[in-house]
């Protein structure tokens, strides 16, 4: 496939237009590690929003989402569908808490929330753990659709991939730090919904395809249509649908979808101006991220089964492709072969863009763990606020490096999707309740944590050669829910609990309220001055979980919505909207009631 004049003239001015953003900001973004990691704590709820759903919008997700609904319809979306339910519950109660900390990273957490040299270790920890363990594979899934991309669209090698989708990326996160990531996010936020709209437009006009109406009765698609999934495959059922919304969403941490929030999606709300900013940065988030964009993608996804219907028919058209990398979701760039030209350039940019918004925030984000949390904490005590951005540039570079070197290793986005999950899972809980029960303690983090990657370890590279009953990919989740649970409940009820001074210094600082935290506020107040306040206070997660309900009806009402309009099924689309509306005017009465400090 060769690219015209046009299209690599609309790939160089956008390059070019993110260099320019990155240069720009560069000398307001090194004048300290809060500017470079927070942007001064003062930026907008509809620029961190944006920002949010453009770091979600990376190259892997069409391909993810591809592979989902060639191998089990659209109904294999619940899978991450099903994260809008800890979406919101971070909107309704966590948002403010994380705005509340006044931190840098969300880390940080840990020393101020617990005690001891266990905290300390913690925090030293998770830093690398999740900064570059947890980080690198992200980038690399995100790198290897990358190198699907140039391998069919382009025709170039992995390794040429990587080089040149590297190099932009990293010259304008270490220049502009977060400010340059937030702005280039916006533009590149428009520049990859266009382009993935345009595609889907494209892929339904094939003459192969023949519109909406033939491409929805074909043979290959008709059995996918359903946003439901089949009640009687029991097993296709607890995978995708039953297993993700009954304990995926709260057991499960999963890179922008944490329990309680986390990750770079604290570090949005970290940098919000107040409160009700980080609040509204990651409802537009939920909005935009599982209502608005997931059609594009599913109609292209559709569209594929009718072109290249099997994997030997993406083998016979792609030849040159490694056979190891030619998996379903190879099907979306595939599908990008047949844009004309001008267009294919604008798609191609916007698949970069894809590509950059969430390798820049991974990047930004990784780096304010080893430097803010492992560097500053342990390395080097009150070092130079030159120095800190200095060691963050550096960590760019070294994880940039490390996320390639992983990417060449790796197949298919889903295999990286499944082993991220199975890692976190039975973390959630603790993620959910350490704000609001007292007894939670560092240990309760490290067993969770080691807990969970052991059983993982066990699955993937021990159970296979046991000679065991091979098990589902949602046994082992459940399984790996319930024994870091029950690791984590019984070592924090055997360990010593954090002692109270920091408990106290917490509450103050976050107020969480609740009757989780009522023995320590009844004993603080016979001795501390002004305590019997907060035991008198209202608890308003109550409200928080109603606010939390009304917007998952009203997002998913949005997203049937869209999907029965596609459809033609004029009743359901019809009900679907209803819904929609009136959840949202019952959710913005909700909203008008939250208390912000």
């Amino acid at each position: 496939m060769h690219l015209q004049s046009i299209d690599w003239l609309l790939i160089g001015i956008f390059f070019l237009v993110s260099l320019i953003v990155g240069i720009s900001v560069a000398r307001k973004a090194g004048s300290s590690a809060v500017e470079f990691f927070a942007s001064g704590r003062n930026m907008p709820w509809w620029l961190l929003g944006v920002s949010m759903v453009a770091t979600t919008f990376s190259a892997d997700t069409p391909n993810l989402v591809t592979d989902l609904v060639r191998n089990h319809g659209v109904s294999g979306n619940w899978m991450w569908w099903a994260f809008l339910l800890t979406g919101m519950v971070t909107v309704f109660i966590y948002a403010k808490l994380w705005r509340r900390l006044g931190v840098l990273t969300d880390i940080e957490f840990y020393e101020l929330r617990y005690s001891g040299k266990a905290a300390a270790f913690l925090r030293g920890f998770r830093s690398l753990y999740l900064g570059v363990f947890f980080n690198v594979i992200i980038m690399a899934t995100v790198s290897l659709a990358a190198i699907k991309m140039g391998g069919v669209i382009l025709g170039i090698s992995p390794l040429q991939t990587i080089l040149i989708s590297s190099v932009i990326v990293v010259v304008y996160t270490m220049l502009g730090g977060l400010r340059g990531v937030l702005i280039t996010d916006f533009i590149q936020f428009f520049i990859a919904m266009f382009g993935a709209v345009a595609a889907a437009y494209i892929a339904v006009t094939l003459p192969q395809v023949g519109g909406l109406a033939n491409l929805f009765s074909h043979v290959n698609v008709s059995d996918k249509l359903s946003i439901l999934p089949d009640f009687s495959d029991t097993s296709l059922l607890m995978t995708v649908f039953v297993i993700p919304l009954a304990v995926q969403w709260w057991s499960v941490w999963y890179p922008g979808a944490e329990p309680g929030g986390g990750g770079y999606i604290a570090q949005r709300m970290l940098a919000a101006k107040n409160e009700k900013h980080a609040m509204g940065a990651t409802f537009l988030f939920n909005i935009t991220h599982y209502a608005l964009r997931p059609w594009p993608w599913i109609i292209v996804a559709l569209a594929s089964l009718v072109v290249f219907p099997d994997l030997a028919s993406l083998k016979a058209a792609f030849p040159d492709i490694a056979e190891g990398i030619v998996r379903h979701d190879l099907a979306y760039p595939a599908m990008l072969t047949f844009l004309p030209a001008g267009l294919l350039g604008l798609v191609i940019a916007s698949l970069i863009a894809a590509f950059m918004s969430t390798i820049s925030t991974h990047l930004n984000w990784g780096a304010s763990y080893i430097v803010n949390d492992f560097y500053r904490r342990f390395i080097k005590k009150d070092p130079p606020e030159k120095q800190l951005v200095r060691v963050g540039r550096i960590s760019i570079i070294g994880l940039m490096a490390l996320a390639a070197v992983v990417a060449l290793l790796l197949q298919n986005a889903l295999q990286a999707f499944h082993i991220l999950l199975q890692i976190g899972a039975g973390t959630g809980l603790l993620f959910l309740l350490r704000w609001f029960w007292w007894r939670i303690n560092a240990a309760s983090e490290l067993a969770a944590m080691i807990i969970s990657f052991l059983v993982a370890v066990y699955f993937e590279f021990v159970h296979v050669s046991t000679g065991l009953v091979e098990l589902n990919e949602w046994q082992r989740l459940i399984i790996g829910v319930l024994i870091t649970t029950v690791g984590w409940v019984l070592v924090t009820l055997l360990t010593r609990p954090t002692d109270k001074k920091t408990l106290l210094r917490f509450y103050r600082t976050v107020n969480p309220g609740g009757p989780g935290w009522r023995k320590i506020l009844r004993e603080a107040s016979q001795s501390e001055e002004g305590m019997d306040e907060f035991l008198r206070e209202k608890w308003d997660v109550p409200s928080g979980i109603l606010g939390a309900f009304l917007g998952i009806v009203a997002v998913y009402s949005i997203l049937f919505s869209i999907g029965f309009w596609l459809y033609s099924n004029t009743l359901a689309a019809t009900i679907s909207s209803l819904v929609a509306l009136l959840s949202s005017f019952f959710l913005n009465k909700i909203r008008k009631k939250i208390r912000f400090r």
